[in-house]
């Protein structure tokens, strides 16, 4: 059994891939043993959560997932606690394992119970899991609001009850304070709404290999660091240029200038695109500012659009033909939104070998692709995986559980990052962080996904004392 924290890539399982690994895996062991194995799983996992825990309510569904709890049920008895069960199946229709099972809690003297007990000190929620998008009715979901009301530990069997194992999207589900997921783990447990729903992720395979499917999407592990050669000079790391920050915005624009010099990039420019080039930022006086005019982009890695406005539409055409390798953000890609030309544009790099990275957050993705920002947020993975195939680039869609995907890349979800970051300006400063990857020499991909997987890993080490800002983040970065 594992903890899941940012560091290790995993790989991730839809409820199609999941039933492929759950199928193989009982073709291979005797009846009942997968269900043996999760309910110990689940029981050992709930008496490390609350070793001195007396009263433990398991609220079980009418399925598999019910069933699990009642295994569970059977061993918290046998070690002496007192389980009680609150079980929404009937005998006659219960899937066999579940059958067999609720037999097993029955003989060791476990109580079943109409209504969930007044109080408890932890809860097992084996309502429903894999396969599970409809949202809790009845029963079921006053058990969730009395979870909810219990202000007590709830732990989460597979998924938590009424979360959509892929896309991370429910109404109302079950909200645990831990979750331990079963043979796979499940994309939605960390995307959308997955990671408040979820809590603290646990993963047991059961000792079952899930190599038996093809993982639909990564978990995004730590990027590689590798130490740069002494005999090394500025301009071994690459130029970036920032072509952002009209008139009202400029912050924008040095927020990710700064984070672009603070990643190690050799030199940075700040150019705006209702300006002349004049300009000093007295609190980073490495950044040189010029007119976008008199940059030969062709030598250089941009950032483009970081507080644009209206004005760097008229830019993105050089901006796109010429660029060396590319991070398109905010109005840069409201711009593209609206003009097919542009587009075309877009799409031409590929076939030239030009690194490119978008990072819209959900609005600008759903302009991208012509329809809602809810369309966009129901199924996060297929909406960057869209947006990479219709414009041949690398896609970052922000987000809880930010998406990584590439026309030719295994989408990741990038596990770091919490609440700090929403806070206006932490967009502009991962395009610069992102822009300076990419004239570190990485891929579009790695530094898409190693640049999002260190801008939250920044915020989840912020010290609780100290005010968090984006000037802030910008500045807390070091060379990969």
């Amino acid at each position: 059994m594992h903890r899941i924290v940012p560091g290790r890539p995993w790989p991730l399982h839809d409820t199609a891939a999941s039933r492929r690994v759950e199928a193989a895996a009982a073709a291979q062991l005797p009846q009942h043993a997968l269900m043996q194995r999760a309910g110990l799983a689940v029981a050992r996992l709930a008496l490390a959560l609350a070793p001195h825990a007396r009263d433990v309510w398991l609220a079980c569904g009418p399925g598999n997932n019910g069933g699990d709890g009642l295994e569970a049920a059977m061993h918290l008895k046998r070690w002496g606690g007192h389980p009680v069960v609150t079980w929404l199946g009937e005998p006659q229709r219960a899937p066999q394992d579940a059958r067999a099972s609720l037999q097993r809690a029955r003989e060791a003297g476990v109580a079943f119970a109409e209504a969930p007990p007044p109080s408890w000190d932890l809860c097992v929620d084996a309502l429903f899991g894999l396969g599970a998008q409809r949202p809790l009715s009845g029963p079921a979901a006053g058990w969730r609001d009395h979870m909810r009301a219990g202000a007590r530990p709830v732990l989460a069997v597979d998924l938590p009850s009424g979360l959509d194992a892929d896309t991370g999207t429910g109404e109302q589900p079950v909200r645990a304070t831990h979750t331990l997921s079963l043979l796979t783990l499940k994309p939605g447990l960390f995307t959308g709404s997955g990671r408040d729903a979820a809590g603290e992720i646990w993963f047991d395979d059961l000792g079952v290999s899930p190599d038996i499917a093809a993982p639909t999407a990564l978990l995004a592990g730590a990027p590689s660091r590798v130490p740069r050669r002494h005999a090394s000079h500025k301009g071994s790391w690459g130029d970036v240029a920032v072509i952002g920050g009209a008139a009202g915005m400029r912050g924008a624009a040095l927020l990710a200038a700064r984070a672009a010099l603070h990643a190690g990039a050799g030199r940075v420019f700040v150019c705006a695109p209702d300006g002349d080039g004049a300009g000093l930022d007295p609190a980073s006086p490495e950044l040189m500012f010029r007119g976008a005019a008199d940059l030969d982009l062709s030598r250089m890695h941009v950032a483009c659009g970081c507080g644009g406005g209206d004005a760097i539409r008229s830019l993105l055409p050089r901006v796109l033909s010429t660029a060396a390798s590319l991070v398109l953000d905010a109005d840069a890609l409201n711009a593209m939104a609206a003009d097919t030309a542009l587009q075309v544009l877009l799409r031409s790099r590929a076939g030239r070998g030009r690194r490119t990275v978008i990072t819209p957050h959900p609005l600008e993705a759903a302009r991208l692709l012509a329809c809602s920002t809810a369309e966009v947020q129901s199924d996060r993975l297929a909406a960057a995986r869209v947006l990479a195939q219709a414009h041949g680039c690398v896609v970052v869609l922000k987000g809880s559980g930010s998406v990584i995907a590439g026309p030719e890349n295994t989408a990741a979800i990038n596990p770091t990052g919490n609440a700090r970051l929403a806070t206006a300006g932490t967009g502009d400063v991962l395009a610069g962080l992102l822009a300076a990857r990419l004239a570190a020499g990485a891929s579009a991909f790695d530094a898409a996904a190693g640049g999002v997987w260190e801008h939250g890993r920044v915020a989840d080490d912020w010290p609780e004392a100290v005010p968090f800002t984006a000037t802030r983040l910008a500045e807390s970065f070091s060379p990969p």
